[in-house]
């Protein structure tokens, strides 16, 4: 039992632990410590750091207060204080005014991961779908992995993760869960206590690959090079389970032939890995039954990530390990939930002739391009929730260009004075989580949590969902979703899905949406339209740029390769102690992690003339940085590590490290390319 002081709720980020949690309420307005649940069996009384200073934000000094309107340049931070009423009634002038000149399309609601909520993410769509304003791809963090899973799975799902702890080998792919999920090591230590050994797979020593049994470093991009290399031992050495392959996939002869044709040595060639250590995991993944493969993020932001996740999902499909408890593989659990969005989403308002604009490509469609724009409207009219894009998205330079248009009303909805927030037109100060009602999809498990309202609301701060109703009814809305409370939003969707009631979800803390072992582990049957895995995909089903890919489990050399002008290849994973730019105005998180830098492997710097902690510049043809060196044999000689998203005001240039990413989209469907850069390095020169 909880005591008195402590109440439930769960956490909203982008991390697919989304942490059941105890709140210390001191007060109606004061939180005190934070932790996970122990009574929850994945959370199991672990929350990360972050979170657990949270009072630390909640209550930080710099929070916005009030509604505000833009009095000078767009991203001079120069506003003046208005009402409520009058913000609302300026944003549906401008949204009517929009669309009376360019059409609804013309209109774009964006939504990001900020906040991962059920309503108060996603029910900005009941607002666009309304009114038929562009509709949203949703692709900036997780599309490219997503599409290689679903090529060979069929869903996203698999595995319940807390089998880990019942497993005999963990091989952690693309994934740093030290500093990014620290609930999926709760289960991974549980069973190496058992005696279970620790793979990683990584382009540069983590804190994660620090605590591994076996640490393989890998140059970026080439990890699907890795796993047909592990392939071929794994046919060769007579680890394949034959009989599974007849029965559950549709290997064929065309498909061993091919991996027959990346033995070990070529593998090596292309990922740096010696032949040694292939064969050593190899055969260790191949002897092990109950061998859980866990598949991270990391791998699969590069331009051939797709095809790279479902090289590496095809591991377990080769040796059989789904049959076996603790075997088997998991990346998400997003089909599990089986929950019927149809009135919080405004689903049934929704008219599928409506563009569809690529969350990714907010650069591209913000200058105009007309493919990013599908051929359509200008985008004149905004709304951003949960959003931090000109620090976050790629080619963050096209991003700001777009967002400093005199001709785009924007409006910002936010906690902090971002540098998106700084473009705005209309500034209006957004609660907390704690100060909202919400469930959230447990993305790395298999729980719905339940994140009740714990404190009211900061000064005058309003929910997310309390914006998109008082849009909604100005612009004359009597979708009967606007008139209800999050909470009424909340029963009403679990009711429809047959998943209990909110009173109950909040009481509780969570409601649990397990699969049983026989669906989780496909043992009859993959959530395929021929019931089987498959090796080779209908890539074109999946995304627009399928015809771009490979029929085959294959290592694509589409990304940005290192030449004699662009010498090496940066990867920009996130820091321990910020959660994309979540974070970045602690200043116990800033202690943490003291200042960005690049990690410049020692031949580099050697070659280079670049001492450590010397200013060096980076940049390519997007843009360029000047920042300290830090001379680090983590990753593999070639390969420069920036670890972020610091803001953009941390850089001289005011502009960040995802000014150097592009944003062309990803094959098949989508998305960033984040660890796929190929940059210049040199030192800064005194002038």
């Amino acid at each position: 039992m909880l005591s008195n002081s402590f109440v439930k709720t769960a956490c909203p980020h982008d991390c697919p632990s989304a942490c059941a949690l105890e709140v210390e309420r001191l007060s109606s307005t004061k939180i005190g410590r934070v932790r996970g649940s122990a009574e929850n069996s994945y959370t199991s009384g672990v929350c990360c750091t972050k979170v657990a200073r949270y009072a630390e934000r909640v209550h930080h000094p710099d929070r916005l207060r009030q509604p505000m309107r833009r009095i000078g340049a767009k991203g001079s931070d120069e506003f003046a204080p208005i009402s409520w009423d009058d913000a609302l009634d300026e944003i549906a002038e401008n949204f009517t005014r929009a669309t009376q000149t360019y059409g609804s399309e013309a209109v774009w609601p964006y939504h990001s991961g900020g906040n991962m909520g059920v309503i108060q993410r996603y029910g900005l769509d009941r607002l666009r779908h309304a009114f038929r304003y562009s509709r949203q791809q949703t692709t900036i963090c997780v599309t490219p992995a997503e599409s290689g899973w679903k090529a060979g799975v069929g869903e996203l799902r698999g595995c319940d993760p807390r089998e880990m702890a019942e497993a005999d080998l963990i091989l952690m792919w693309g994934g740093n869960p030290v500093s990014t999920q620290v609930n999926a090591m709760t289960h991974i230590s549980r069973a190496r206590k058992r005696g279970a050994k620790l793979i990683v797979v990584d382009v540069y020593r983590t804190p994660t690959t620090a605590a591994a049994d076996i640490a393989i470093i890998v140059r970026p991009g080439t990890d699907a090079a890795l796993a047909l290399g592990m392939m071929h031992v794994l046919l060769k050495e007579g680890f394949a389970d034959e009989a599974y392959l007849a029965r559950l996939t549709d290997f064929d002869d065309n498909v061993r032939r091919h991996i027959e044709s990346w033995p070990p040595e070529r593998a090596a060639e292309v990922t740096g890995v010696a032949v040694e250590q292939i064969v050593e995991i190899s055969r260790l993944y191949g002897q092990t039954k109950r061998s859980f493969l866990r598949l991270g993020f990391g791998f699969t932001r590069s331009r051939n990530g797709a095809a790279s996740m479902h090289a590496v999902s095809c591991l377990p499909a080769i040796t059989g390990s789904w049959a076996h408890k603790g075997g088997g593989a998991f990346f998400l659990a997003l089909a599990n939930w089986r929950l019927d969005t149809t009135v919080a989403h405004g689903l049934d308002m929704r008219d599928l002739n409506t563009r569809i604009l690529d969350q990714s490509r907010i650069g591209a469609v913000l200058t105009g391009e007309p493919d990013a724009l599908k051929d359509g409207p200008p985008v004149a009219a905004m709304i951003m929730q949960n959003a931090n894009s000109a620090n976050v998205a790629a080619n963050s330079r096209k991003v700001a260009h777009g967002l400093s248009r005199e001709d785009l009303f924007l409006c910002v909805h936010e906690q902090f004075m971002t540098p998106t927030a700084r473009y705005a037109d209309i500034v209006l100060p957004a609660a907390m989580f704690l100060e909202a009602d919400d469930i959230f999809y447990g993305l790395g498990h298999t729980y719905i949590t339940a994140g009740p309202r714990v404190l009211d609301r900061f000064e005058q701060s309003w929910t997310n969902h309390e914006v998109v109703c008082g849009i909604a009814r100005r612009l004359g809305s009597d979708h009967p979703s606007f008139r209800m409370s999050a909470v009424e939003l909340i029963d009403a969707t679990l009711r429809a899905s047959n998943r209990g009631t909110a009173a109950e979800a909040f009481e509780t803390g969570w409601v649990e949406c397990a699969e049983p072992f026989e669906d989780a582990h496909f043992t009859n049957s993959f959530p395929t339209a021929d019931g089987k895995f498959h090796f080779k995909p209908d890539w074109t089903a999946i995304g627009p740029h399928g015809d771009q890919m490979r029929s085959l489990p294959d290592f694509l050399q589409n990304y940005e390769v290192a030449d004699r002008e662009h010498p090496f290849r940066l990867v920009a994973p996130p820091a321990r102690t910020f959660l994309n730019t979540t974070f970045t105005e602690i200043d116990s998180s800033r202690k943490r992690e003291g200042a960005p830098y690049v990690i410049v492997h020692p031949d580099d710097a050697a070659r280079e003339a670049v001492t450590d902690g010397a200013l060096v510049v980076i940049g390519n043809r997007r843009g360029q940085l000047a920042l300290p060196a830090k001379i680090d044999q983590s990753g593999r000689p070639g390969v420069v590590i920036v670890e972020g998203i610091w803001p953009n005001d941390d850089f001289s240039g005011g502009l960040g490290v995802n000014q150097l990413i592009g944003d062309d989209p990803v094959p098949p469907n989508g998305g960033s390319a984040f660890h796929d850069t190929a940059v210049w390095l040199r030192p800064q020169r005194s002038r």
